[in-house]
């Protein structure tokens, strides 16, 4: 058994590099804003239903839950920030890096804040994002 490692090793060694470039383990090539956009979707409808309720054990999951969903944001965001926007990306947009650390910023905020309008500012600033990435779509 150690001598196939090693000679798996050594194959990999020999052979070039490979280049993938993916979201996460298997390089499916699959990026979409949505998935953002959902998670920021459900951040303000927990801040809404966390004002409309009076009860307390509801308000203490509401919280937890809707700092979780904001954690999932900022993951969706930095996903398609780091892995699929390129330099020529922001070339042609030059916005870019300032929209995705204030939106990035935003989803941080939706995590200590119960204030709806926190949380529309972090959707109209992921739908600045979604515009754009579907531009990058077109080519």
């Amino acid at each position: 058994m150690r001598m196939s490692i090693r000679l798996l090793s050594l194959v990999d060694r020999l052979s070039p590099p490979r280049l993938a470039q993916a979201h996460c383990d298997l390089p499916c090539g699959v990026y979409d804003p949505a998935q953002a956009r959902i998670e920021a979707e459900s951040v303000k409808a927990i801040m809404e239903k966390f004002h409309s309720s009076d009860d307390n054990v509801f308000k203490t999951r509401a919280v937890q839950i809707k700092e979780e969903r904001a954690e999932l944001v900022k993951h969706h965001l930095w996903v398609l920030w780091t892995d699929y926007f390129k330099p020529a990306h922001l070339e042609r947009y030059p916005q870019l890096h300032q929209l995705f650390w204030k939106a990035t910023k935003a989803a941080g905020e939706s995590k200590h804040s119960t204030d709806v309008a926190v949380a529309q500012d972090l959707l109209d600033q992921i739908a600045e994002i979604d515009k754009i990435f579907w531009e990058t779509k077109q080519g």
